[in-house]
Formats: structure tokens, sequence, C-alpha cells
């Protein structure tokens, strides 16, 4: 190509395309050497519509000519986006639409390829490129089949396409990136935020309940400045998240939390004179005489612009949950201090009235209320923790019984002395320790298959249920693995060389591997014993104490026997409270 035209081309100037056209008019036809662009490509690229207009008048045919990757420029102009060459493209010839390069991608995939939303819309337009015209998702879906790793892409802000489909509130994108890979909801901007957290500002509550379905692990993830889902809910006033994320989420762990100016959930509700909301978290038993940065509680921020009407109703409310001024909180510290330093210069007369109110508050606190809450959250917490641990159970012996299965499925086909060449019998079949092998190798089996086929089959919610499923099951592996302790034994046996030598081995071999298991096993069933005989035990006392506390003279045994038995429904656990060992055995 002609230095002075590709000059003109790349600059957009058209009076210098006028005057070397003028000079020869074949010029405009020249193509760059290599690439095979032509002058129409050149202006559709770097966006001279005038300049593009201009060569479509001199020559109209340039509008369907190829490059060397059998592009149009219409690829050009789709792919940077230049809509206003695009519509005068297509007005020129609308058949280049369907044209396709060298790699089969058409303009409606580089525009898609490039983001450049403008020119996927003006496309879409056009009825013939779809059998039918396709939504949003349906376009997403297509590009995430060809292109997966697009999910992952971030633009400028650090945002995925994710971000951008959870602040938009597109539900079925959001649904096929979450299809895609559940771990894009934990990918965070510059800024730290989340899909969700962006779903969270704008209030999206369809968004948020998907993708708390696909991962609840990132409704715990902080922005930089340690914001929560709430915090960003509660600042752009979406009530409805709130109430939303409340009913749905274990909030305990993000309630009282602080972002980086140590503001809580409250102290941004009073801020911003949120009434309904302030109340509403309230309920929660929040964290009410919370210190910020600059050592103010939420009563101290709503009281610093108390000219709103919404302090009205937050005010008594705050007061009403226990909440304080700051200088408050600060007088009783300092009463404290000066109560405790006063100790070692005052008599015991003045010590005893100066710790008075000191004192009084830790008989409150050691009140009989205060012991039986504490009570209440410790055993709470075991009976957490007792259940998790019969979960865990459950699958440790899900896989003990797979690999079971395996290894005696791998000693059935493959027997000890291996098969005759001829006849494909088993070598030693006649042995009477190869049959006791068969026997307890097939036991084994079969038994670990059964405990695979009932512990996957039946999925128990209640922690008795899972109780007399886990115990059941525990039983019969102890009997599954007692078969594939007797296979091992005879298959040696089996194997063994005849001879009086080696039958002394052979007897050694069942009392040492015998012993062993024996004695695991009585080990076991005494600790079981013990744990039973303190289990009953423990029943015993609590029925006694429940006789003692029910009045006899006024209820009738029916009652009494009713109460005791509600009584004992209504209590926690007898395997965690009769256990003082951390462990219990089923």
């Amino acid at each position: 190509m002609d230095r002075r035209l590709h000059e003109a081309l790349v600059n957009g100037e058209v009076s210098l395309l006028h005057s070397l056209t003028e000079n020869d008019e074949n010029i405009i036809k020249q193509t760059v050497q290599g690439s095979q662009h032509t002058g129409l490509h050149l202006a559709a690229r770097f966006g001279h519509e005038e300049l593009a207009s201009e060569i479509i008048k001199l020559c109209p045919e340039m509008v369907s000519v190829e490059n060397i990757e059998l592009e149009t420029p219409l690829h050009e102009a789709c792919r940077e986006g230049h809509l206003e060459i695009i519509k005068l493209l297509l007005e020129s010839d609308s058949s280049i639409i369907y044209r396709v390069n060298s790699h089969e991608e058409s303009a409606l995939f580089a525009a898609c390829e490039r983001g450049k939303i403008d020119a996927v819309k003006h496309l879409m337009n056009f009825p013939r490129l779809f059998n039918r015209s396709p939504s949003f998702p349906e376009i997403v879906k297509e590009i995430l089949r060809v292109r997966p790793d697009f999910a992952w892409k971030k633009d400028f802000h650090g945002c995925t396409p994710l971000h951008l489909a959870c602040s938009k509130g597109h539900l079925e994108i959001t649904r096929e990136f979450l299809k895609l890979d559940s771990d894009l909801s934990s990918i965070q901007d510059i800024e730290g935020k989340t899909p969700l957290h962006c779903a969270a500002i704008k209030g999206r509550i369809n968004i948020i309940d998907e993708i708390i379905s696909a991962s609840m692990e990132s409704a715990e993830i902080l922005t930089h400045n340690k914001e929560t889902i709430l915090h960003l809910a509660v600042k752009n006033n979406h009530f409805e998240v709130i109430r939303y994320l409340m009913g749905t989420l274990d909030t305990t762990k993000l309630l009282n939390l602080a972002d980086s100016n140590g503001n809580t959930v409250l102290h941004l509700a009073t801020a911003g004179k949120l009434a309904g909301m302030v109340v509403y978290l309230l309920k929660f038993g929040m964290e009410v005489n919370a210190l910020n940065c600059k050592g103010k509680t939420a009563l101290d921020v709503v009281e610093a612009d108390a000219s709103n009407s919404g302090a009205l109703v937050i005010v008594p409310a705050l007061q009403e949950a226990g909440a304080k001024r700051r200088n408050q909180l600060s007088t009783q510290l300092l009463d404290v201090r000066q109560n405790a330093s006063s100790t070692s210069k005052s008599s015991g007369e003045n010590v005893a009235r100066m710790n008075s109110r000191p004192n009084k508050n830790l008989e409150a606190s050691d009140s009989p209320h205060h012991r039986h809450h504490r009570r209440n959250r410790l055993q709470k917490k075991l009976l957490d923790l007792h259940y998790e641990s019969l979960r865990n159970a459950r699958h440790t012996i899900t896989i003990v019984a797979v690999l079971i299965a395996t290894v005696t499925f791998a000693a059935g086909i493959n027997p000890p002395g291996g098969f005759c060449q001829e006849t494909a019998y088993a070598i030693l079949g006649r042995q009477t320790s190869f049959k006791v092998f068969l026997v307890c190798n097939i036991v084994a089996l079969f038994l670990s298959v059964g405990i695979v086929n009932v512990l996957v089959s039946i999925i128990p919610f209640k922690r008795k249920s899972m109780m007399k499923l886990l115990t059941i099951t525990h039983k019969v592996m102890w009997i599954s693995t007692l078969f594939m302790a007797s296979a091992f034994i005879a298959a040696i046996w089996s194997t063994m060389p005849k001879g009086k030598g080696n039958r002394l081995v052979k007897v050694e071999l069942v009392v040492i591997g015998g012993g062993c298991t024996m004695i695991v096993f009585c080990g076991l069933g005494i600790m079981l014993a013990m744990h039973w005989r303190k289990k009953n035990k423990w029943r015993k006392e609590k029925d006694r104490r429940l006789r003692d506390r029910s009045p006899r003279s006024n209820v009738s045994g029916v009652e009494e026997m009713t109460i005791m038995r509600k009584s004992f429904e209504m209590s926690s656990n007898s395997d965690v409270d009769s256990s003082d060992y951390g462990y219990h055995l089923y």
C-alpha cells in the first residue's frame, strides 16, 4: 500500500484521500502487504466514519472484501465497537453480517469477545442471524460454552462478569456463571467486593438467594474496608435484604462485626436515621454499647443530630435495649478504678462501702438466671459438637466400608495361590483353609457393600435416628473387619508350605493375628460397657431428681409420669451429659 494512502487512512484525512484518488482511481484498492487489509478495513479499525463513507462511495464493493483472515471490514468495526461504522457497512451490504473468518468466527462473535455491548445489541436486530431472537442469557451461555475462561476475566475495576450480572440483576446469567463454577462468587474486585456484595448494594434479593444457595461461605467474606454484606445492605437502606439475611443466615458472627471505622451495622442504621431497621436489629440481641473508632456508641451517633424525626423513635428503642452514652460508660469505668485504688488506703469500713456496687454487680452476674444461661450455652455448644462428630463418624464408616469392599473384592478375583492355566480353577481350591478364606472374604465383602448401600440410601436428620443408624452399621463393621482378618489368616495358612516347622509358624500367625484383633475388640467392649453403665446411672439420678422435685400431693401418678417423660424428652443428650471423658461409644 502506498505510504501516503496509509497515512491518510490511519489519520482519517479525507482531503488527502481525495487528492490521491484524483491522480489514481485504482489507488483506493491497494491493500496492506502481509495482512491484505483494505483501506476500508483500516478506516473501520480506527473509527474514521467520514473516511469510511467516502471509500464506500468511491468503491462500494470494498464492503465485502476479505483480508488474509477472511474478515470483512465489519469484523474490524465490531471488534473495536465503532457503532456508526457498523451501521454504515450494514446499510451498504447487510449480507456481510453472516460472513465468518478463517476461525469460523462471525462479526457478532468479535463484538462479544471484546465486550462491545452496543455493537452486540445492534447486531441482534437482524432476525436472520438466529432462527429465533435469543436472549442475553442464551448469548452468555453460548460464549461460556466456547470460552469458559472469560468468566474469570476482570475489567479495570477488578470486576468479573458475575459482578456485573449481580449488580444489574440478571438472575439467569448469574445462574449460568454459578453452574460453571461456584467459586466465582468468592472473587473480589479492587475494593474487596464480591458479587454477593454487589447484589447487597443494589438490593437484589433473588440474586443474593441464588449465590448463598451455591456458596454459603461467600456470605462471610469482608471487603477491604472490613464491611460485611449486612454493612452494605444497611448503608444502602435495603431493609428487605436485611430481613432476608437475618432469616436465612446464621448472623451471630456477622452481626457485631465492625468495619474499618469501627462501625457496626447498628452504628450505620442510627447514623442514617433508619428507625425501622434499628428496631428490627435490636430484636437479635446486638451489642448496643459498642464503640467505633471515634469512641461513640450508637446512642451518641443518633443524638449528634436529633433534629431528624427518626431520632424520636430510635433513641427510646436504644435506651430500652440498654444503650448508653460514651460518658456514661466512662464514668462507670472510672468508678471501678477509683474503688480498686482506694482499697489499699482506706479502712475496712470504707473499703466495704466503696466496693458495694461492684459486689452487687458480681452477685448479679452470678445469679441463678446467669448461671442457667451460661449452662444452656455450654450445653448447646456440646450438642453441636456431638452432632458434628456423628456426621464425621458416618462419613468415616462409609469410607472404611468402601475400602474393605475394595480389598476383599480384589482378593476374591485374585485368590491366594492363583488359578490353573488349563482349567481356570483355583489351585488351592481343595484345601480347607482356602475354603475358610473364601467364606470369610465373601462375608466381609457383602457386609461392607451392605453398609455402603444403607449409609448412602438413608440420610437421617434427627440425632436419635443418626445414633441408631450408626450403632447398627458400626456393629456390622466390627463383624466385617473380623471376617476380613480371618480371611487374611486363612489365606496365609493356605499359601504356607506344609511341614512340622511351618505348622508352628502357622499357629503363631493365628495366635498373633487373632490375639491382636481380640485385644482391640475386648478393649472396645469394656469401654462400651462402662459407658452404658455410667449412662444408666446418670438416667437414674435424673429420674430421682425429677421425683424429688415433683409435688406428689397435688399431681397424680399418671401426670407425674407424663411430666417426667416430657422432661426427659426435652433434656439435651444422655450420651453427652453422662460422659466426662470428652467422647462416647455407640
